[in-house]
């Protein structure tokens, strides 16, 4: 029997016709082959597993805008000395290739700083950008533009995003860039990044509105520490940042651009074992990915790739007992296992040129060496 070219499971099989508010943008220049991959988003669901992904769609009204994918493939998410990884390591996997210890931020396992797609990229003309529902310093955007040895290192971080080739950034912790004070350890330092940022060529807005208008590097602080939850009130700031940030880094440079997105804290409703926490931050992800698939469908130079570092929680969706003492399959029931992260392989999804590239099972770390392939710089 023949294997079939694209893997494809249950969970998203279709190619929905779903419809868009956002307003059309316009075509990228006609000197661009079709087919040629110019701009990477690469979204990160944070402890975002299968199960966490079926249990949003049992509970939505409509179908989700991941279900609009046809490429899709697992990761294999590991780290090199853990069979479970952390964020750090799962991030620094995607930004560098290259597996390393857990808590590592944009370094191997030897301790080494190890070149990120943004740098590589940055520096090769393009525009680069990062959006978190955290703040900008945690693991996963930190693993894009920062060296260091632990992930705790937020002052550090704050201190190494000043070097990066970052075109725009929207997340929390404004904290770690002025007023530097650790709740541990008392004042860091007498440093004031965001000034230091801004002599060299930076600019900070408080509002989409504002950033819509900035020229130049830009960023803009959604809270002094993490942003809020969904469910208390941070509205939809994800999915009505995304064109807003795909604007801006088109407004920089006809090269094409790079952007990171992560839905962070579906993470930590599975840390915290709540499933309406886990439900309400995904569909919000769900909704900045179709946005960006939005785009892309508008665009044939724009690859979309959509996953996760890990599993988070170890979600089951399981028949429960009934009266009679048998097993109800009438509606799946939602358990925890764990408040913790779990080795299982988590989705990538795909879509756009080099797409098919996403197909199948792999390392978590193979996902930048097909990002580097499908822009033609893997050589």
């Amino acid at each position: 029997m023949m294997i079939k070219k694209f893997f494809t499971f249950s969970l998203a099989l279709s190619l929905s016709a779903c419809g868009s508010d956002s307003a059309k943008q316009s075509q990228l220049p006609s000197d661009v082959a079709p087919g040629t991959t110019q701009n990477i988003i690469l979204m990160v669901g944070d402890g975002m597993g299968l199960t966490q992904i079926s249990a949003a769609i049992e509970e939505h009204s409509r179908k989700l805008e991941m279900e609009r994918f046809q490429v899709v493939g697992l990761s294999k998410t590991r780290s090199a000395k853990e069979q479970i990884t952390d964020s750090a390591a799962g991030a620094t996997a995607f930004s560098t290739g290259v597996k390393t210890y857990n808590g590592a931020i944009g370094v191997d396992q030897h301790g080494r700083a190890r070149e990120t797609i943004l740098e590589l990229l940055g520096n090769k003309g393009y525009a680069t950008g990062l959006i978190a529902t955290s703040v900008i310093t945690h693991a996963t955007p930190a693993s894009f533009y920062a060296h260091e040895d632990s992930r705790q290192n937020y002052y550090q971080i704050a201190a190494d995003m000043k070097k990066a080739p970052l075109d725009l950034f929207i997340g929390g912790g404004r904290k770690h860039f002025e007023n530097r004070t650790d709740p541990n350890n008392g004042k860091t330092d007498d440093r004031n990044l965001i000034e230091e940022m801004q002599t060299s060529g930076f600019s900070f807005v408080n509002s989409l509105a504002e950033l819509r208008k900035a020229k130049g590097k830009v960023g803009y602080f959604l809270a002094d520490g993490h942003p809020d939850p969904i469910l208390k009130g941070r509205g939809d700031i994800l999915p009505r940042s995304i064109p807003t940030a795909i604007s801006h880094l088109r407004s920089r440079t006809e090269r094409g651009f790079f952007l990171m997105v992560e839905g962070s804290q579906i993470d930590w409703g599975g840390h915290e074992n709540k499933i309406d926490y886990v439900i309400s931050e995904l569909i919000d992800f769900d909704e900045a990915v179709g946005k960006a698939l939005d785009y892309a469908e508008a665009n044939g130079n724009t690859l979309v790739i959509v996953t996760a570092d890990h599993e988070t929680g170890g979600l089951t969706l399981a028949g429960e007992p009934g009266e009679d003492g048998k097993t109800s399959y009438t509606k799946a029931g939602r358990q925890f296992a764990s408040h913790g992260h779990t080795s299982a392989m988590v989705p990538v999804f795909a879509y756009g040129p080099g797409s098919e590239l996403f197909a199948g099972v792999y390392d978590n770390n193979e996902i930048h060496a097909k990002m580097m392939q499908a822009l033609a710089l893997d050589k």
